[in-house]
């Protein structure tokens, strides 16, 4: 496999493991990311970035073309390095040439040319003509990848409105102005504007196309408000990925300004804001998207640039503005005479640097022609230059530039607060200082510092400072050795050995060069922060292992500022930068996409689990088809009526070569968007049906089968629920599903399953049951109609009372009469009295034949749905017990299955109107009373009152058949108002006489008081219809009306 050339094969890259079993969008972009290194190929960009506090100024925007992109505006007399460098050491980065060329055009706003040159000559200024310079121009044009802009102060911050609003007006003025600049088919990369700053960011056509993930963040430092921190001052930052590999970050900010103490503090924590504030997007690499946001210090390269305000400490502001001035006038040397020229006129400059000769430099000038300085020397005698014709250093030279310049830069606040690790401690650095301060001048003037009242000191506001992600690792492992060494020393003292001499087997070894102490950076390199005026390899090329494991160089080429452009107090600042990085090749890229696309195919082909899924038996779907013969087919469960089990078999095998997980998983709902099982079916896995013992052996819901194995899935299809068979009832749902397999790691089965629905009298209302012929019952009806649904209310009515109900409650009648009976002659059929509502409450069941309930109960529905006699579907095996709790069971829940019960919603309503008490204890005249108002409420539905008159018969007979009491006992029990009279158990009070002397079981009073209030309470719920309360007390006081509605029935006179 190949790999970039330029990749540390020492670094991992962070990529995490590709699976490739799993061949999904996400599993495929990471293996393609994965092997990155091979799409990649070395690249090379320039990088312009330009800083400029216009400071509010008109017409500053018609100077950006001059100086940011064509390069012009710069003046090499002060700038040591243009002064000396040579058109071999330029490098392409800049350009000399014999065509002559004025000052900014723009200045003649403020100031015509001569009274600019009068402003710093004096009587002694040039004319016009004697001012015509040699053009040098930094490279720009379409010879610059990326154009990175950061300005300051494009709105006047002393204005308060324009510290709140964006200015679209501002951004578009600016926007324009570069854009008509740039060579045609640039493209805008970022725009950002916050208050007065604005970052701009374009890319050439070639690069433009390799930018993502572009995330631009603003923190504002500026004054605190009841809006937060004013964006008067703060930072706009721009995340780039270039070429799908490099992290770029550029960050134009604007510190607090001041020269004072507090004002150096407040640049130090708005530099500490902005590092903390600033978070970008996680990077998005072809759908794989890291996990956290990343931040400042993430980056491969950062550049900090903008105003930051750092000035000058401890000289006096007028003196440095005096000695900068003289400089500007070339007065400094005063053993030469100013001429009143300051540059030559005979052709293009050629600009030499000169190390071993003449090293006062008194007698060589600083920047001589080509003409005097080769071009008159023969062929032969070019071969070795003549010593005159190289230039002294100018660190060597007192009376230069460039050594007041090294005076005043160790004054520089920007040195003195890394070095003290305040801010800008962390890594990062700045090309050497050979230009003159960027800031303060007189608009319109070339070198005349501020002469207004307050009279600024020069100073090197503006700054572009960058690092590297080696710089940062640098920084913290020095940190992290700093704080070892710490520790030592504390171990150290601990043991008490604080001193060398105490202990002779301590040795100590001191090398300067890694001393940790105060005066040295948590990097060990001053060099980056100190400055130092016979340092030049300040901007040497730097291998730069990036967070993708690439190695990347970045070279500063130049560092200087456009002197010539004074339509601002600020000098324009730029740097330009060549990055050697590594970029993706879009159709090496495609290969290897492809390529890792018929790896995962291949991979799943051979390595994905795989089954096979048969339908036992011949319930297929597809059972009526000779000639299908998938795997997959669904089962046909055929007719399906309510709590009818039936249960149908697949087996599945692992055809794989690899073990299969699987399990059923449940199936999206579109309504709802929550997963559900179907209501309907349920499942397991068993390892066999081949007999009843093994059959009782059910598997996990996830099961693993080894190739060659299988397993048999039991699927019973089962309708219970109540809502669902109303839904069956009327057709609005069908018994059709689809089971889901699910294969771990390999493709799901879908399995179809269905039913045919048997109609059925259970979850239908009165009103469509009395319509039901007496021949037949609901099914022979819904066959002769020839279609399901519900039954028109339309239709004749052939019942005064559902015939299902008639036939329930006969039975549970004759079942009691049975029960006594059998009582009286076998004495293991004894009448569980001691169960209040037995036989209507589950909770009071016999335990015995619990096995053959749902047979039972299927049995007994069947008959009513087909209009057949209850007591013959069940056989005569089956005790008088159990038959009785069968059919009251299946009683109940053909009461509690009417979607309108026995007292309908309205009748309900009326009831509560009219007996607002109902449920308190009443006197026998006041529960008669009760009975009538209510039987008068529910003769206004005919058909309801006849069902509820059945219905209360019924439950009479059962409690005098189960529970009799004397005439006596039950006229005691009668004067009674409901629910009083002693408890269950009270021996003391167990028998009592009357008047008669006739002796009153008080037990089987009470019991028969508890078996009434039991079973008004299982049937007023059943059969009563109404909002159910969502509060619990309200919800019991609801439940206590139903019962009483019941309970005042119950309790008849027995003679």
């Amino acid at each position: 496999m190949s790999s970039s050339p330029n990749r540390d094969p020492s670094v991992v890259s962070e990529a995490e493991p590709v699976d490739q079993a799993a061949s999904n969008l996400h599993s495929l972009s990471r293996a393609v990311l994965a092997r990155k290194s091979e799409y990649v190929r070395p690249h090379r960009i320039r990088i312009k970035i330009g800083s400029w506090n216009v400071a509010g100024c008109p017409g500053t925007d018609k100077d950006l073309a001059s100086w940011f992109v064509d390069g012009k505006g710069v003046e090499p007399r002060f700038d040591a390095k243009l002064a000396r460098m040579s058109l071999s050491e330029s490098n392409g980065t800049v350009e000399i040439n014999r065509e002559g060329s004025t000052t900014s055009q723009s200045s003649t706003k403020s100031r015509t040319v001569p009274e600019a040159q009068e402003a710093i000559y004096g009587e002694d200024a040039p004319t016009q003509e004697e001012i015509e310079l040699p053009n040098v121009r930094l490279v720009g044009g379409d010879d610059i990848g990326l154009y990175v802009l950061g300005l300051q102060e494009i709105v006047n911050l002393n204005i308060v409105t324009q510290t709140f609003n964006f200015d679209p007006a501002a951004v578009a003025k600016w926007q324009d102005a570069l854009e008509a600049a740039l060579p045609k088919g640039y493209t805008l990369v970022a725009s950002e504007q916050l208050v007065g700053l604005l970052l701009l960011i374009y890319a050439s056509p070639e690069v433009a196309e390799t930018i993502s993930n572009e995330s631009t963040v603003s923190v504002g430092t500026g004054i605190y408000g009841l809006l937060g921190y004013w964006g008067n001052k703060g930072a706009i930052t721009s995340r780039i990925l270039l070429g799908e590999t490099t992290r770029l970050v550029f960050s134009n900010c604007h510190l607090a300004s001041g020269q004072d103490q507090a004002s150096l503090d407040r640049r130090c924590w708005d530099y500490s804001r902005i590092m903390n504030q600033t978070k970008f997007t996680p990077i998005d690499n072809g759908g794989v998207i890291e996990d956290e946001d990343e931040k400042i210090g993430d980056e491969d390269f950062a550049f900090w640039f903008g105003d930051l305000n750092f000035r000058l400490d401890g000289l006096p502001g007028e003196d440095i503005r005096r000695l900068l001035m003289l400089h500007a006038r070339g007065e400094y040397d005063v053993s030469k005479k100013h001429t009143g020229e300051t540059f030559s006129d005979d052709g293009v400059i050629v600009l030499r640097n000169n190390e071993d000769d003449d090293p006062d430099g008194t007698n060589t000038p600083g920047m001589v022609s080509r003409e005097t300085s080769f071009d008159s020397r023969s062929d032969e005698e070019s071969d070795l230059p003549d010593p005159d014709d190289f230039v002294p250093d100018p660190h060597d030279d007192p009376a230069s530039l460039q050594a007041t310049l090294d005076s005043l830069l160790p004054h520089d606040q920007l040195k003195r607060i890394i070095k003290e690790r305040k801010a800008f401690h962390e890594g990062w650095r700045e090309g050497a200082i050979r230009f003159l301060p960027t800031y303060k001048y007189d608009v319109g003037t070339v070198g005349l510092f501020d002469s207004s009242e307050k009279q600024r000191a020069p100073s090197w506001c503006d700054r572009i400072l960058y690092r590297t992600r080696t710089d940062v690792n640098r920084y913290e492992q020095n940190c992290k050795d700093e704080i070892e060494a710490k520790q030592k020393d504390e171990d150290m003292k601990k043991r008490g050995i604080d001193q060398a001499a105490e202990d002779e087997n301590v040795l100590f070894d001191y090398d300067p060069a890694t001393d940790p102490g105060a005066d040295n950076l948590a990097n060990n390199d001053t060099t980056l922060y100190e400055y130092d005026e016979y340092d030049e390899t300040d901007d040497a090329p730097e291998q730069v292992i990036t967070k993708e494991g690439f190695v990347e160089k970045i070279d500063l080429d130049i560092y200087t500022s456009h002197q010539r452009i004074m339509s601002s107090d600020h000098k324009p600042l730029v740097a330009v930068f060549t990055l050697d990085y590594d970029a993706v090749v879009p159709e090496l890229k495609a290969k290897v996409h492809a390529d890792v696309a018929r790896e995962l195919d291949r991979a799943e082909n051979e390595g994905r689990p795989g089954i096979t899924v048969v339908v036992d038996g011949k319930d297929s779907i597809n059972r009526d088809d000779p000639n299908f013969t998938g795997a997959n087919e669904g089962i046909d469960f055929r007719d399906l009526g309510f709590l009818r089990r039936k249960i149908q078999s697949l087996t599945i095998a692992n055809t794989g070569r690899v073990p299969a997980t699987i399990s059923f998983v449940e199936k999206p709902s579109i309504s709802d968007d929550v997963a559900k099982y179907p209501p309907w079916l349920e499942f397991k896995f068993s390892p066999s049906l081949a007999n009843d013992d093994e059959t009782q052996n059910v598997l996990g819901d996830e099961i693993t089968l080894e190739p060659g194995e299988t397993v048999s899935a039991v699927i019973q299809a089962y309708v219970h629920d109540l809502a669902h068979v109303r839904a069956l009832n009327y057709e609005t749902t069908q018994l059709e599903d689809v089971l889901i397999l699910r294969v771990t790691e390999g493709r799901d089965h879908f399995i179809p399953i269905r039913a045919d629905w048997l109609p059925t009298c259970f979850g239908r209302s009165l009103e469509e049951l009395i319509r039901v012929p007496r021949d037949g019952g609901v099914r022979a009806f819904a066959k002769s109609r020839q279609r399901g649904g519900s039954i028109p209310y339309t239709l004749e009515v052939h019942k005064s009372s559902p015939s299902e109900l008639f036939k329930l409650t006969e039975t549970v009648e004759s079942l009691a009469e049975r029960v006594i009976a059998d009582e009286l002659m076998l004495e293991e059929a004894k009448v569980p009295r001691e169960k209040l509502g037995w036989p209507f409450g589950r909770d009071s069941w016999q335990p015995i034949y619990s096995e053959n309930d749902e047979e039972l109960r299927a049995a007994i529905i069947e008959s009513l749905e087909e209009d057949r006699p209850v007591l013959e579907t069940i056989g005569a095996d089956v005790p008088a017990l159990k038959r009785l709790e069968i059919v009251s069971e299946v009683l109940l829940l053909f009461l509690r299955s009417m979607p309108d019960g026995i007292v309908t919603a309205p009748l309900w309503a009326k009831i509560e109107q009219a007996l607002p008490n109902l449920g308190d204890g009443k006197t026998p005249i006041e529960a008669e009373n009760v009975k009538a108002t209510i039987l008068d409420i529910l003769s206004t539905a005919p058909y309801y009152n006849i069902s509820f008159v059945f219905l209360m018969a019924m439950l009479t007979k059962v409690a005098n058949e189960l529970i009799p009491l004397s005439k006596d006992e039950f006229e005691a029990l009668s004067s009674r108002k409901p629910g009083s009279g002693p408890p269950i158990g009270r021996r003391s009070l167990s028998f009592r006489r009357n008047a008669a002397g006739a002796a009153i079981d008080q037990v089987a009073i009470q019991r028969r008081l508890a078996w009434e209030k039991r079973a008004a309470e299982i049937f007023g719920v059943a059969i009563c219809r109404t909002a159910i309360p969502a509060n619990e007390k309200a919800r019991k006081t609801m439940e206590d009306k139903m019962r009483a509605v019941v309970e005042v029935f119950v309790r008849r006179d027995e003679a």
